[in-house]
C-alpha cells in the first residue's frame, strides 16, 4: 500500500503543528504533580515545558495542539499566556491509551497539514530550521543511548529509516526517538494510528507511535532522522535535578542579589528576593521567591517559594511552598562533636 500522499518540498514553520502531548499524572514526581502537571515544573529558571516552546517559536513554529488531561487547563492558560503563537488548540485525552492514541487525537485539529510531535515532558537542543527545510516524509530526533531497551529505537540504511522497535527486548539498534519528530505526510500518519485503534495493536498494552511509524515505513514512507545533541528527560526528582544542573552550565550570575555569595552556576529570577545566603552550585531560584540566609546546591526553589534558615542541598521546593528552619545556638567545649 503506497502513502497517501508524498512531501517533496520544505515545510512551511507557520504552517506546521506541534502536537504536544500532556496528558501523564507525573506519579513520579509527587507529590509536585498532585496540584500542577509535571510540565510546569520549573527547571533552570523556567518550565519544562517553557523551554521546549522557546525552541518551537525559534524555528517559525505558530500553532500548537496540547493534547492534555491532568490539570490540563493549567497547561493551556500558560501556553496562551506567553504569545508565542497565533493558535492554540486543546484536545482532550480522557483514556491514556498511549503515545499513539494521544497523537490520533489531533487530526480533527491538524488535517493533513505537517506536524511536530514534542514530548511535553522532555527538553531537547536541536535547531528545528534545517528539519522543516527537508523534503522527507519525516524526520526522527535520535540520540544514541546505552540502555536501549527503555526506548523506542530506529534501524537506517544509507540515511533512511528501514525499522523500528519499541522497547525491544533483544538488542536490535542503540539509536533511540528521543521526543521530536516532524512529519510531512501527516494523513498517512494519522491513517497508521487509527488503523492500530480499530485492529486493538497494543504493545505493552498501548497504542504505540513507533508501531504506526513502522507502518508507514513499511508502506513506502521516507524517513530520516536527525540528531539531537542535547535531550534532558525530567521525569523523576533525580532527573529534574541532573536536567537543571546541566542547562544552568554557562549560566551568567546574578547581579542583584543582596549580602549573598554566589558559587556558580546559579539562576536568580529577577523578581525574586534573595538575602543573606551562600547559593551553589546548580541553583535555580523562581519568580517572586523569597529566598534569606539558606545554604544550598543542587537545588531547584519555585515560583513563589519562601525558604528561610535552612541548608538545603538535592532538593526541589514547589510553588508557593514555604521552607523554614530556626537558627540555633550552642556552647560547644573542647573535645565535643555536634552533629546538626
Amino acid at each position: 500500500m503506497e502513502p497517501t500522499t508524498q512531501a517533496s518540498q520544505a515545510t512551511d514553520p507557520g504552517r506546521a503543528w506541534a502536537v504536544v502531548p500532556v496528558a501523564g499524572g507525573g506519579a513520579r514526581l509527587r507529590p509536585h504533580t498532585h496540584t500542577r502537571p509535571k510540565p510546569l515544573l520549573h527547571v533552570a529558571g523556567q518550565p519544562i515545558l517553557g523551554h521546549i516552546l522557546d525552541r518551537l517559536a525559534a524555528a517559525g513554529v505558530q500553532r500548537v495542539a496540547l493534547i492534555v488531561g491532568h490539570l490540563g487547563e493549567q497547561i493551556v492558560e500558560y501556553v496562551e499566556s506567553r504569545r508565542d503563537f497565533v493558535q492554540v488548540e486543546r484536545i482532550e485525552q480522557r483514556e491514556r491509551l498511549g503515545l499513539g492514541h494521544a497523537v490520533s487525537l489531533a487530526q480533527p485539529v491538524v488535517g493533513d497539514d505537517p506536524l511536530l510531535i514534542v514530548y511535553g515532558d522532555t527538553i531537547f537542543r536541536a535547531d528545528l530550521a534545517p528539519i522543516l527545510a527537508g523534503t522527507a516524509d519525516g524526520a526522527l530526533g535520535v540520540q544514541r543511548v546505552t540502555d536501549p531497551a527503555r526506548f523506542g529505537v530506529v534501524v537506517e540504511r544509507d540515511g533512511r529509516v528501514t525499522r523500528l522497535v519499541e522497547k525491544p527486548a533483544a538488542f536490535v539498534s542503540d539509536l533511540a526517538i528521543v521526543g521530536v519528530n516532524l512529519i510531512r505526510t501527516s494523513d498517512h500518519l494519522f491513517a497508521c494510528l487509527h488503523r492500530l485503534v480499530a485492529e486493538n495493536r497494543r504493545t505493552r498494552g498501548e497504542y504505540q507511535l513507533t508501531d504506526a511509524l513502522q507502518m508507514m515505513v513499511e508502506e513506502g514512507a521516507r524517513l530520516t532522522t536527525f540528531p539531537v545533541d542535547g535531550w534532558f528527560d525530567c521525569g523523576t526528582l533525580e532527573a529534574l535535578l541532573a536536567t537543571n544542573r546541566a542547562l544552568l552550565r554557562g549560566c551568567p550570575p546574578p547581579g542583584h542579589v543582596e549580602d549573598t555569595v554566589i558559587v556558580p552556576p546559579v539562576h536568580v529570577d529577577p523578581t525574586a528576593r534573595v538575602r543573606h545566603c551562600v547559593l551553589g552550585p546548580d541553583v535555580s531560584i523562581g519568580a517572586g521567591a523569597q529566598v534569606e540566609r539558606v545554604i544550598g546546591s543542587n537545588l531547584i526553589i519555585g515560583a513563589q517559594a519562601v525558604v528561610a534558615n535552612v541548608l538545603l542541598e538535592e532538593t526541589v521546593v514547589g510553588y508557593e511552598a514555604v521552607v523554614r528552619g530556626r537558627p540555633g545556638r550552642v556552647n560547644v567545649g573542647d573535645l565535643s562533636e555536634v552533629t546538626m
